[in-house]
């Protein structure tokens, strides 16, 4: 009769305890693997003493060891014999469990090796999956297949369109592992480099490690492995595969099929997308067939979501969603944990300065990209070596569309059936940019297929030897928007039968490469045509960026600034204030910059350029610093006068304070006795803080208005400030335009090629100057 209880040998336990410690493991995390409640019965494997036979088994295969080499072939005690049978008996396990675990023993250090490792493109080394995997969230509404009415979408405002690009606003967002818990019978799709691969090698790794669906066996396939590899002769193709490969671990084809059977396995197959069109139909029959027959197990099956994939019976489906600001956030900190050579404080260093920058104004597009994993790699690479986004954006965005358009799907050896096989990458970009111009000149963000595959027509009907049939060009142009969809991702279906960019940033870059392919006068001129319209800021400045010499375009715009000016008296009178004024400092910033600080000085009140002083800072960074005394003056000055505005009878009382703070500028008036006296004058003119509430009411209801005129009426006399412009609601908003133009126009200068220190000095001379003067 078998004995009810077995124990370790001393040689065995030497053996167990290096299979232990090699695995890396704990006693808690052993008994989890094992299915015990306790530590126990392992403390007494390892200490020699009799433990139930089933757990032996169970533990011994777990550390991938065979019972017979571990076990002593003394009998035990009876005593031991009883108790270690109530164990036994109390967990009760079935054969198919020590098969699992046996299995899952033998096959743990493969699946480990198959999905707890990420190369990254363009990183020299490989990194653990635990290191940088961040948790995806998934939708259950797929995006290609959304009902949504174009002319609502038509009609939205820029603003909400960088919105909705930037977070694709969705339904309600859940985890990728609540899905599988949800859906035994699972489609993830995602569009490329969403981030589908390294989703599934999670969920491998967490089984593996006993943290998801502990009591199954955890399978990776990669699709295109197995359609190269798959022999269309065999009745079950998909089952002889995995035969193959779980005869290296030693499991009998026998105990696979069992296991198989009664649903203990947890099937990931991964790029239904990958496998080429000739296998489709055969790896998809395949699927199917396999599914059907053992239908108990657990299936997830990853694919882009513009591959027109067969639909599996009883499969739900459920899309990757793009990273949100948290996810790049934590993708960001791990990332540099993993790949920066500096030491623990730097790499966190590094991560803050980065997540600082990329949520600049200026960086919002670069975010924008942030949020398809594949991009953010890329971003963090570049910042990496960088250490800013100093570097021209277009660059960046060239750098990304040439990992869409070539690299991805080259670094993962996938060679797809391209209907447009004789594009060159160069060629593909001016499609693209084709596309982008004609549809962003003409306002369409969104743009229904007939009419997205007409603008493909009309590119291909330009080429040589192109198809003049127009049944032809039509279904070569489907076709080729379907491919430029599934391959690259940069035109993508948002819903039935509507298309856009992917990202505002590449339609943006696209529609700018167009007007740089073309830089001739009249070229030039229709870009500049659309200076002060803020949905063309970006493509301006990207057209700035990559043009082979800026002079032509900065003189355009140079000449478009000036009509604005021309067209409006009231804000030349104030360039011409703005320009006297500026006359009158000493100071040894660049005299545009100061043009620039006073230009936004006396601005209404609550108005949104009042204070800004970025593009002064743009033109001479030293005014960010200590300012010279004069313009330090100068806004302490205004800022008396902005809190005397800002004063009533009901809240003197409690601001009086306030204005008695702001009027001690007495630091700022050594040289300046006159004026110094008259602010003193005011100041004693003020009542007392102390004064009870009801006088200080009465006492400003009755003076206040008169005291901030003189305060008024001293900074003119004394500092040439003019307050009284009366500027219209129409005047503020040109105000706007014009410094919004003149802030594109640095930028551009600022970050383009060529532009020679003469050109720099030209434009810089004769900034926010009335145009009669520029003309003299």
């Amino acid at each position: 009769m078998a004995k009810r209880s077995l124990q370790a040998s001393s040689e065995g336990i030497r053996k167990a305890k290096l299979a232990f410690n090699y695995k890396g493991w704990t006693q808690k995390y052993l008994a989890s693997q094992v299915g015990l409640d306790s530590r126990q019965p392992i403390w007494k494997f390892f200490t020699g003493k009799p433990v139930a036979r089933q757990i032996f088994h169970k533990i011994c295969l777990t550390l991938a060891l065979n019972p017979e080499d571990i076990v002593e072939t003394l009998e035990f005690k009876s005593d031991e014999d009883l108790a270690s049978q109530q164990i036994l008996e109390s967990k009760n396990y079935p054969l198919i469990d020590l098969l699992v675990t046996k299995v899952r023993a033998a096959h743990s250090e493969k699946i480990q090796n198959q999905c707890g490792i990420i190369r990254l493109l363009d990183v020299a080394r490989t990194v653990e999956l635990d290191e940088l995997f961040v948790e995806v969230d998934v939708v259950e509404e797929i995006t290609n297949q959304r009902w949504l009415d174009i002319y609502k979408l038509q009609k939205i405002n820029h603003q909400a369109l960088e919105s909705f690009f930037s977070e694709q606003v969705t339904p309600k967002r859940i985890t990728g592992l609540q899905a599988v818990e949800k859906s035994s019978k699972l489609v993830v799709l995602g569009k490329p480099g969403a981030g589908k691969t390294t989703f599934l090698q999670s969920i491998a790794i967490l089984c593996n490690q006993g943290k998801f669906q502990t009591q199954r066996v955890p399978i990776f396939i990669s699709l295109k492995d197995f359609a190269e590899n798959a022999n269309s002769d065999d009745q079950n193709p998909l089952l002889n595969y995995l035969v193959q490969k779980f005869s290296i671990c030693n499991i009998t084809p026998e105990e696979l099929e069992h296991l198989l059977h009664e649903g203990k396995t947890l099937i990931l197959l991964d790029g239904l997308d990958e496998i080429g069109d000739k296998n489709s139909d055969l790896i998809n029959k395949v699927i199917g067939n396999f599914v059907e027959t053992f239908y108990k197990n657990i299936v997830i099956i990853t694919c882009r979501t513009a591959f027109r994939h067969q639909k599996f019976k009883g499969f739900a489906e459920v899309e990757i969603a793009e990273f949100n600001k948290l996810q790049i956030l934590t993708f960001v900190n791990k990332w540099f944990a993993a790949f920066s050579k500096n030491n623990l404080r730097s790499r966190k260093t590094l991560a803050s300065k980065f997540i600082d920058e990329i949520t600049l104004p200026e960086n919002r597009l670069v975010q924008n990209l942030a949020s398809t994993p594949l991009l953010l790699n890329l971003i963090c690479l570049i910042f990496q070596h960088l250490g800013d986004f100093q570097i021209k954006r277009s660059e960046i965005y060239q750098q990304a569309l040439e990992l869409l358009l070539v690299r991805w799907d080259e670094a993962k050896g996938i060679k797809r059936d391209e209907v447009y096989r004789n594009f060159t990458l160069a060629h593909k970009i001016k499609l693209l940019s084709y596309i982008a111009a004609i549809s962003f000149e003409k306002g369409d963000y969104f743009l229904e297929e007939s009419k997205i595959c007409q603008l493909i027509a009309d590119y291909l009907y330009l080429l040589p030897n192109a198809p003049t049939d127009i049944e032809d060009l039509q279904v070569n142009s489907k076709a080729i928007l379907k491919a430029i969809e599934l391959q690259h991702g940069l035109l993508i279906e948002q819903a039935r039968g509507i298309y856009s960019f992917s990202h505002l940033t590449f339609y943006e870059y696209f529609t700018a490469r167009k007007f740089v392919a073309n830089d001739d006068q009249k070229t030039l001129e229709q870009v500049v045509n659309h200076l002060f319209d803020k949905r063309w800021r970006e493509v301006i400045l990207l057209t700035s960026e990559m043009l082979r010499s800026f002079k032509n375009l900065f003189q355009l715009m140079k000449q478009q600034i000036e009509n604005f000016v021309v067209a409006d008296e009231t804000l030349q009178r104030f360039l011409t204030w703005v320009m006297q004024k500026s006359s009158t400092i000493t100071s040894t910033y660049h005299p545009s910059a100061v043009r620039a600080f006073y230009f936004t000085l006396v601005l209404p009140r609550n108005y949104c350029l009042l204070y800004n002083q970025t593009l002064a800072i743009s033109l001479d960074n030293h005014i960010a610093g200590k300012l010279a005394d004069d313009l330090a003056l100068d806004l302490a000055l205004i800022h008396c006068v902005a809190v005397s505005l800002a004063l009533t009878p009901e809240t003197f009382y409690k601001r009086i304070s306030a204005i008695k703070l702001a009027l001690d500028i007495d630091y700022l008036l050594e040289d300046n006795s006159s004026l110094y006296q008259s602010l003193q004058s005011l100041k004693h003119q003020l009542p007392s803080s102390q004064e009870n509430r009801e006088l200080l009411k009465a006492w400003w209801q009755s003076n206040g208005q008169l005291w901030t005129t003189k305060l008024k009426e001293v900074i003119t006399i004394h500092r040439q400030i003019s307050y009284d412009w009366q500027f219209s609601e129409a005047q503020l908003q040109s105000i706007q335009q014009y410094w919004e133009a003149n802030s594109l126009l640095v930028y551009c200068f600022n970050t383009a090629s060529n532009v020679t220190p003469n050109l720099r000095e030209m434009i810089e001379e004769t900034l926010l100057l009335p145009p009669a003067i520029i003309e003299g």
